[in-house]
């Protein structure tokens, strides 16, 4: 059984970077396929990016390109977001998800069965 665990939020100021982390405390992340998801208020949660749970392969919101990474280090079971260049717009909670679905790259919500409870990113002035 997969729990996720999201860490590294925080506040930020704008044109500052964050990097997030997931990590499991059950089963090992290494045969999963692991999204980014955010949640900014008022809005629908939104997968950000994703990583393959081997071959290093990964997919982004188009915009967000450049400027989140994703990586991943499996022998330390951990996923990470690396966001720069923060906005105001990029505050919201950050979900980290997991699947074994070969759909893994559409990083839809329908796709990503095991959940983290998020962490909160706050960017402003």
């Amino acid at each position: 059984q997969l729990q996720l665990v999201e860490s590294g939020g925080g506040s930020v100021r704008p044109g500052e970077s964050l990097t997030l982390s997931c990590v499991s405390t059950g089963s090992r992340l290494d045969s999963y396929n692991i999204a980014w998801f955010r949640r900014a208020p008022g809005k629908e949660r939104e997968g950000v990016a994703a990583i393959h749970s081997s071959n290093g392969g990964t997919y982004y919101l188009e915009r967000l390109r450049g400027k989140f990474t994703i990586s991943r280090d499996n022998a330390k079971n951990t996923v990470y977001l690396q966001m720069e260049k923060l906005e105001p717009e990029d505050t919201g909670i950050y979900y980290c998800a997991a699947t074994r679905s070969i759909s893994w790259y559409q990083i839809q919500d329908y796709v990503y069965a095991d959940w983290g409870q998020g962490t909160q990113v706050t960017v402003s002035s």
